[in-house]
């Protein structure tokens, strides 16, 4: 039931979700308010399923082939732990869980409605997609330096607070800006911020920046949309089209859909993309392997290694990944110390190295170098745990799907 109703959502995304608008703003989108009322009391009422409209493609290449599978003799982890981790996917409400080691797919499942091609939401697994299209910017002499400021590509912040944000601030979640929250007050910053039909301009003339940019981890969508901005200025292409040319193409990904703030305009870098999963394993392996792709360098040299260096403000944050150690049991999304969920971690990832892609309903892909390995889960939210007549229904733990893997892995 979980897969159907995350199959529906993102249905209804790719329909571009025309009735969730009022009448004149299908006719005329230049009546911004109209459409941004609309859109604030259908989010009111419903965050986690916001219907994004309109979207754009993300093209992907036009040629796919899937990733090679591991025939039984060439895998290398026991069927015992991928039935395991399998098992405990599929428990926890997901719509695709893969595994893949040293160039091979040893294990593979979908939820009903979903396969290979399926673009899924991705939730906050854009966030790592922006730090990769800075990277690929900066391959091609698009970006000098990630400590540029974005008053470099973006005009309007020339001469205001946000000039002295860097690239760097927006990856790692360090801009300055107010963190992520909700507030049903139509005059919110947090609503502009995401619901205006021009929220890059409202990011940069209204957000709040209540801290120094580099002195707090705070972190929020704002940051990561303003990538979209930083590319378009650096670029002079779309974002949608930056990362379809730059980013899927080369790396032979299937491509899907991006939310727009209207037609034509800013696309929502941060957040609001359907891809397949087998698309956000491919951007993994990249990673793994230090930025190329099938021996051609699609990220600069030492890149990968600035992306998995946490700050003091928060160790387990990079540019728009998570990192694994120094080990938390609980571990929040918010700066260290605040308040908000917590993620379970049950024990140490046996990799300290792992790093990972993390978004909004324990969506994961696990990256772990020590053993190349990446254990990709996507879905809707686990179910909360409880005890009932068929036993108990467990905790998320974010640590187990990648350690009961890791664990199979034959010592020969």
């Amino acid at each position: 039931m979980a897969s159907q109703r995350l199959a529906r959502h993102t249905l209804a995304a790719l329909a571009l979700s025309a009735a969730a608008l009022p009448a004149t703003a299908q006719t005329a989108w230049s009546d911004s308010e109209a459409v941004y009322t609309q859109r604030l009391a259908t989010f009111i009422k419903d965050p986690g399923n916001f219907p994004y409209a309109p979207m754009e493609p993300l093209a992907g290449t036009t040629a796919w082939k899937p990733l090679p599978l591991a025939t039984p003799r060439q895998r290398t982890v026991s069927p015992k732990a991928l039935e395991t981790a399998r098992a405990y996917a599929q428990a926890m409400n997901s719509s695709a869980f893969i595994v893949w080691r040293n160039g091979r797919i040893e294990s593979q499942w979908y939820g009903k409605g979903v396969d290979a091609r399926t673009p899924l939401v991705s939730k906050s697994l854009s966030k790592p997609l922006t730090a990769i299209a800075v990277g690929r910017a900066i391959q091609l002499g698009k970006i000098r330096s990630i400590d540029q400021s974005i008053a470099d590509f973006i005009p309007e912040a020339k001469g205001t607070p946000k000039a002295k944000i860097t690239i760097r601030y927006l990856l790692d979640m360090r801009s300055g800006m107010l963190d992520q929250g909700f507030s049903p007050d139509p005059a919110h910053p947090y609503n502009r911020a995401l619901l205006d039909t021009d929220f890059g301009k409202r990011i940069i003339e209204s957000y709040p920046m209540p801290y120094e940019p580099g002195s707090r981890y705070s972190y929020a969508n704002a940051p990561s949309d303003l990538i979209a901005m930083v590319i378009e200025g650096a670029t002079g292409t779309r974002y949608g089209d930056f990362v379809t040319r730059e980013v899927l193409r080369p790396l032979g990904a299937q491509g899907g859909t991006i939310w727009v703030g209207k037609p034509g305009g800013l696309a929502h870098s941060g957040c609001c993309a359907t891809l397949p999963a087998e698309t956000y394993l491919r951007m993994a392996v990249l990673l793994i392997d230090d930025g190329k792709w099938q021996g051609k360098r699609l990220l600069p040299t030492g890149y990968v290694a600035e992306m998995r260096k946490g700050t003091a403000q928060n160790p387990n944050f990079g540019l728009g990944i998570w990192l694994g150690s120094p080990y938390n049991q609980r571990r929040g999304f918010g700066a260290p110390g605040t308040l908000g969920p917590q993620v379970l971690h049950s024990e140490p990832f046996l990799d300290p190295d792992l790093f990972l892609f993390d978004g909004n309903s324990n969506q994961i892909v696990a990256i772990s170098p020590k053993h190349r390995l990446i254990v990709l889960r996507t879905g809707a939210t686990p179910p909360a745990p409880k005890d009932g007549p068929n036993g108990t229904t467990p905790e998320w733990d974010n640590t187990f799907l990648s350690n009961t893997v890791i664990r199979g892995i034959s010592r020969r």
